[in-house]
């Protein structure tokens, strides 16, 4: 009887991983090439914390030898132990056979350098609201800066918290602010409540578990920053294994994914003070956005690597 191949859990065979033999594989530039070659002939998708298979397999890599990320170009050239060889291997294998994120099966992920923990209770933080923290909120009088004096800011909301990043990074760029953070998941406000005590952050950031504003009274806030679930049916159908192995709460926007984008922009004015405003990841929606919403001016905030994604609008804007 002919061997019948091992099946994944979407079953597909299960992809065979070149066999490597000892002393063939020596240093981290190695371990690095050989997760790329793997990477690639998987097809794997790229698109939680890195882009690309070169930088997911040197994460990855770092990661098993307990480098931070911008240790590893010192040791490219370094020898790696057996034991250490074996880890790496078996994380690539991981990688390529189940299709999870890579920060799953480390348990992190850096944001803007800062060290994350994750598990599959929250989506794999990418927003790109963590850079623009830093380019329009600088305080430096610079063209283009949303919020003149970042120490003015006193009260910082975060929707849609998952793992609780955004309102970290929030915390650290505003000094003088306590940050509430909200997610409807029991499991992200665990994740959340975990990387909250590792940045020593539990007496300026609260997290509060219920439906965006239902949490929060009548509270208002200097700046709401949200990203929000914004996958519209089509793009929930064809989302890649990766994603798949997220939470489908944080990606769900409903039939044209804007359902709570709506309920925000809707409910925001109440909880913004005069000089507030909201930041909002929409990923690549700007054009629904603006047909669903003409009335608003929408500030539209370019990154590094997006254009358009995330849009700003202040409480006089919004009525």
């Amino acid at each position: 009887m002919a061997k019948i191949a091992k099946k994944t859990a979407r079953g597909r065979a299960a992809p065979k991983l070149a066999k490597v033999g000892p002393g063939e594989l020596v240093t981290l530039i190695d371990y690095v090439r050989y997760g790329v070659s793997r990477f690639v002939e998987a097809r794997l998708a790229f698109a939680h914390g890195t882009t690309d298979p070169v930088a997911e397999a040197a994460f990855l890599v770092s990661e098993a030898l307990h480098l931070n990320p911008d240790q590893f170009e010192g040791f490219a050239h370094a020898r790696v132990t057996a034991a250490e060889g074996k880890t790496i291997l078996d994380l690539i294998h991981k990688r390529v056979t189940t299709r999870k994120p890579a920060a799953y099966l480390v348990n992190k992920i850096y944001m803007r350098g800062l060290p994350f923990y994750v598990d599959e209770r929250v989506i794999v933080p990418r927003s790109f609201i963590g850079e623009l923290l830093e380019s329009h909120f600088g305080g430096d009088g610079e063209a283009g800066s949303l919020i003149d004096d970042p120490t003015t800011v006193e009260r910082v909301l975060d929707l849609c918290t998952g793992s609780g990043c955004l309102a970290i990074l929030a915390a650290y760029h505003f000094p003088n602010a306590v940050v509430d953070a909200v997610d409807i998941s029991k499991g992200a406000i665990e994740v959340a409540a975990r990387n909250v005590a590792e940045h020593g952050l539990d007496e300026r950031v609260t997290l509060h578990r219920g439906d965006l504003f239902a949490p929060l009274g009548d509270a208002r806030y200097d700046l709401i920053i949200t990203n929000p679930p914004y996958v519209d049916a089509e793009g929930m159908a064809a989302l890649p294994p990766e994603c798949r192995a997220e939470p489908k709460l944080a990606f769900d926007g409903g039939a044209d994914g804007l359902d709570v984008v709506r309920k925000i922009l809707r409910d925001a004015p109440d909880h913004l003070t005069p000089g507030g405003g909201l930041i909002c990841e929409i990923g690549r929606g700007r054009e629904l956005v603006d047909e669903a919403f003409p009335e608003l001016p929408l500030l539209w905030l370019d990154t590094e690597d997006s254009e358009g994604e995330v849009f700003w609008i202040s409480a006089a804007d919004l009525g």
